[in-house]
Order: structure tokens, then sequence, then C-alpha cells
């Protein structure tokens, strides 16, 4: 008795949390609309961070993201995203929940996935969650398997390795917007990404987890051969914006390379055994010199 005693209290404080968690987020997401109304008067914008606002998103980009949908004409209100863990941080949850938007996200963790088709919000919007290990060979068909029209509103490419394979291998949907997260240890005056590895893990590419992705150099390399222009950062330093070339207007505009580089300032190298080192500016690409990389301007193999 007095274990289902306990275990009657532990369920019973474990649903009061999760009503408490919940109130929480509806008081967010009440709060962050005000945000987004003051967002719309904003014309003038020189950068990306003066629209910067978080909600469920890891960085400023919740605000971002508001900001671009009401100022682009996009007829198709759907997303994809990918790379997601289990959801509860995310650039794309607060466009759901706020303009019910709809969408398809994607992880390799069966665990998330399963975590949040049990989530309350998973029946209350048009979600797909779907578990798959993304390589260049299965993406348009995993992206294909949504129906969705091939204009869709955003794509979101967040996988801490292939990024840019990835959105080079994508042709079966032509999005609006295309966030792309960008490796600035890498720098900005070199188009470099990570060779091409269909199993690519960042843990296991280097103990210091900071040989991943690509450059921002390169991503626009791939983003003007697409059609697309680069329009800004989160001021993080982390996600870069392309907006298709036939959508930019007078609010929303191309920037330089220059204009649209930000440096981050993010400590998250690791030890061999996988502790954090905090290690900063300059010292971090010194910890991964040397590794391979591959040139998308040259098409070539070279050192960091």
């Amino acid at each position: 008795m007095k274990i289902k005693g306990f275990l009657s209290k532990l369920k019973n404080s474990l649903n009061a949390g999760s009503e408490q968690c919940r109130h929480f987020e509806e008081q967010k997401i009440l709060l962050a609309k005000l945000l987004v109304q003051q967002l719309k008067n904003k014309t003038d914008v020189k950068l990306l961070e003066e629209v910067e606002f978080k909600v469920f998103s890891q960085w400023g980009d919740d605000g971002i993201i508001q900001w671009l949908i009401n100022n682009l004409h996009i007829p198709h209100k759907t997303f994809i995203e990918f790379g997601v863990g289990d959801y509860s941080e995310s650039n794309t949850r607060f466009l759901m929940m706020n303009n019910n938007w709809s969408g398809l996200i994607m992880d390799g963790s069966s665990e998330n996935m399963n975590q949040v088709k049990k989530a309350d919000y998973y029946w209350r919007y048009d979600l797909e969650a779907k578990a798959a290990f993304i390589d260049r060979d299965n993406i348009n068909t995993l992206i294909m398997s949504r129906n969705f029209d091939p204009e869709i509103g955003i794509l979101h490419i967040d996988i801490d390795g292939n990024d840019y394979w990835i959105w080079d291998a994508i042709d079966c949907v032509s999005p609006v917007i295309v966030i792309m997260e960008y490796n600035s240890v890498f720098g900005k005056d070199r188009a470099l990404t990570v060779p091409y590895e269909k199993s690519f893990s960042r843990t296991d590419a280097h103990h210091s987890h900071l040989y991943f992705g690509a450059s921002l150099k390169a991503l626009n390399h791939l983003a003007c051969k697409k059609g697309y222009a680069l329009i800004g950062s989160c001021s993080a330093g982390v996600n870069a914006y392309f907006v298709r070339k036939d959508k930019l207007n007078s609010v929303v505009k191309e920037v330089d390379l220059e204009t649209g580089y930000v440096l981050s300032k993010a400590r998250e190298s690791r030890d061999t055994k996988g502790n954090l080192t905090f290690v900063t500016g300059d010292n971090r690409l010194q910890k991964i010199k040397g590794l391979p990389v591959h040139n998308v301007e040259k098409d070539t193999i070279e050192s960091l």
C-alpha cells in the first residue's frame, strides 16, 4: 500500500508539473505575440539581430522568422526542420504554435521522435515527426513522403555535419526561406565544408566537437548556385538565413558576406574524455588545424 501510495503521489506530482510547464509555455507565447506586433513595423532592418527574440529557439531565431514571414510572400505555410532533438528547443515550434503552420520534423533518434509524438501539441497541430538518419541519398525521398507543395515556406538544416552536402542534394522542394547552421570556427575567407561521409558524426569525427559543417562562404556559394541570397545571420553566429532571390523586396534584402558573417563566441570544445574545455577565439581553430576540408569553390581537399 505504501508503494502504491507513493506511486500515486508521484504520478499526481508529474501531472501537476506537466500542467505548470504547459501554462508557462502558453504565457511565453502570449508575451511573444506582443513582440511580433512590434516587429511588423520594422522595415529598415540592417542586421537580423535587430528583430531577434526567443521562445523555443536556442538563440533569437523565433523573432527573425516572425519578421521574415511578415515581410515575404509565402504561399504555403509549411516547414521542414531536421536535427531537432526532442523539439523542445527548435526554430519552427513557435511558428507552428503561434502561426498554425504545418510541418515535418526529423531526427536520428527514435526516442526523441517518440517523445514528440507524446506531447500535447502533437495532436493539436499538423506536425509529422519522423525518425531517420539523413544522408544525401535518402533526403529527397524523406521530404517527399510528407506530400507538401514543393514551394514550402521554410527549410531548416541543422545536423552538425553534412549540412552543405544535404542542401546540395535537395532538389524536390523550392523553399522561400532556408536556414542553415554554419561553423564560424572555419572562418569567413574560405569556402570549406567537411568532406562528405555518409555516417558522419560530429562526436566521432574529432573529440573537440569543433570539426563539423561548413563555413558561411561555402553555404553562400551553394546558395548562389541554387538561386538564393544571404540576408544575414543570427547574433550568436550559428544560423545563416537565405531567401530565394525572386522573393526579395524593399524590406528583405541581400547582404554581402562581410555583413552576414558573425563569429560565434560559443565555448563548446571538448577534451578527449568529452569534458568542456571552454576554448575561445582563434584557439578553437588551432584545435582542429590540419584536418581535411573540402574547398567547394576549387573542388579540392585541403587542410584547415
